[in-house]
């Protein structure tokens, strides 16, 4: 049998972490100048489709044009998803599934990098409501992968290279490096040791420092704020993380019944992502400030417009963005989402100072706020939020109300049941996976991290129910490396080493995370 992860990747040395550190590094350089690239075509793309549909409302006969060109487009786009499904949405579940140990049949990573990159400035060039960051994230998990394949030393070596290209994406396209960091912690690792946490932020700061040369040190988002939010107004803050909570569900259940109206539609790939080409050319000529990632909408939150006209303008954005990822074309929803939640705050700070006479000088505040637990509505991902939101503002003033609204708006969602988009959209993807694995004859060494008061915790080795075919090689608790034997306990904190079949890495994952949850 071939061992895919060879032993030496359990027993690493300081030098060996060193090693890695470096590597991490260059997959930081290399996802960073890939994502600066891909912000800089899509910024081109946007304005494009400004100056597109800016030319033909006051030349409409061009319209009859526009259609059958946009047609050639989603035939394009439609044949490159077709031929490559890896490209299709956001590409965050793609990457967490990968990790996870599915898609072992996929296309390489370098014809993902390449369609992905070209079909998603295809889609912003025509002006429809995507995000550039989801993309961002699998372009760098990419290089991440390639490196990997060359350099990595081990497959979870590999799966850390990948992670870090993906933190280094996010960091690229936000300027937000930390977070970056926690979005590979916190959403795609959902763990981390010591040598994963000084890799992620490794490949991210080396990545933002490659976006900053070219960016500049500017905040994605200009928000001057004033004061802070005085603590006799946090029943506010309660308030609004409930209705963010509320939102942030509607829009998970929108968007996946949308998915599934595409699915149930007898209609070639092409065709579906024509409709939001289609929508595109009407909203282009009527309402211009719903195209593209966002960025028109938010300057006009800044703006005198009048409450009803904001919230329309909310609901057109929220809908175009929802049947535009849901056609499957290459495209994200992390910045849609976040300007959504910013226009959801500009709504509550305009009727609470109308109102209820809030100070009027507190209203970007809650324009921040909202990002925050919108954001933490639907990903569930609140470290994630909160930090990113402080480096795209690049303010420090509104941690503890950050973390308010994110709590509130997170324990309302779930208890509304709904579930956390990258998941959801995981689960959807992994339909058409179902079936009993069979043996590759390859082995895998994976880590687990014991939780506290978890099943696993304080039992001995010999009373763990081990699923068939699997081995528990290694316990790891701080700096010591134990050889685990029958009567060897494991202890809350432990990082327990497995090693099994690869095929049989998911299924061996979830039973063990069964067992691992605290009681």
């Amino acid at each position: 049998m071939k061992l895919e992860n060879n032993y030496h990747s359990l027993t690493n040395s300081v030098f060996d972490n060193v090693i890695l550190i470096l590597k991490s590094m260059l997959v930081g350089v290399c996802a960073g100048g890939i994502a600066v690239l891909y912000r800089l075509v899509l910024g081109k793309g946007e304005s494009f489709a400004f100056s597109l549909y800016d030319f033909v409302s006051g030349n409409l006969l061009w319209i009859l044009l526009l259609i059958p060109i946009f047609g050639i487009v989603a035939y394009l786009i439609g044949k490159m998803v077709d031929y490559n499904p890896m490209i299709s949405g956001s590409g965050i579940p793609q990457i967490e599934g990968i990790l996870k140990g599915y898609f072992l049949k996929r296309k390489s990573w370098f014809s993902t990098l390449v369609c992905k990159f070209v079909g998603g400035a295809m889609g912003i060039a025509g002006g429809l409501s995507l995000g550039r960051e989801g993309p961002s994230i699998q372009l760098g998990a990419n290089v991440g992968e390639a490196i990997g394949n060359r350099l990595g030393n081990g497959r979870l070596e590999k799966k850390i290279l990948i992670a870090g290209g993906a933190s280094a994406g996010l960091a690229a396209a936000f300027n937000a490096p930390l977070a970056g960091v926690m979005f590979a912690l916190e959403e795609i690792f959902k763990y981390f040791t010591p040598v994963i946490l000084l890799s992620m932020m490794s490949a991210a700061v080396a990545s933002d420092f490659i976006s900053k040369q070219i960016f500049g040190m500017q905040p994605i988002f200009e928000l001057p704020v004033i004061q802070s939010i005085p603590l006799s107004g946090y029943g506010y803050l309660i308030l609004l993380g409930i209705l963010l909570g509320v939102f942030g569900a509607i829009y998970n259940y929108v968007l996946l019944r949308t998915k599934d109206l595409y699915k149930s539609l007898s209609l070639p790939t092409w065709v579906k992502i024509w409709i939001p080409f289609l929508l595109a050319i009407v909203f282009g000529i009527t309402m211009p400030q719903v195209l593209g990632g966002g960025h028109a909408l938010f300057e006009e939150m800044n703006s005198d417009l009048v409450l009803t006209t904001m919230i329309v303008f909310l609901l057109v954005k929220f809908l175009f963005s929802v049947i535009s990822f849901g056609s499957g074309i290459p495209g994200g929803i992390f910045f849609p989402l976040i300007v959504l939640g910013a226009g959801i705050g500009s709504v509550y700070a305009k009727a609470i100072i109308s109102f209820l006479g809030v100070d009027p000088i507190l209203f970007h505040n809650f324009i921040i706020l909202a990002m925050a637990g919108y954001f933490t509505a639907i990903v569930r991902a609140p470290l994630t939020g909160i930090i990113l939101v402080t480096e795209m503002t690049n303010s420090l003033a509104h941690l503890l109300s950050l973390t308010v609204v994110s709590l509130v708006a997170y324990a309302v969602a779930d208890l509304l049941k709904s579930p956390p988009v990258y998941e959801a959209l995981l689960d959807g993807m992994l339909d058409k996976e179902q079936g009993e694995p069979k043996e590759s004859g390859k082995r895998i060494v994976f880590e687990i991290l014991v939780q506290h008061e978890s099943m696993l915790a304080n039992k001995m080795v010999k009373d763990i129910s081990l699923p068939e075919g699997t081995l528990l090689v290694e316990i790891r608790r701080g700096e010591y490396r134990i050889l685990p034997k029958g009567n060897t306990k494991i202890k809350e904190g432990d990082t327990i080493s497995v090693l099994t079949d690869v095929n049989l890495e998911c299924s061996v994952k979830e039973a063990l995370e069964v067992q691992n949850q605290s009681t």
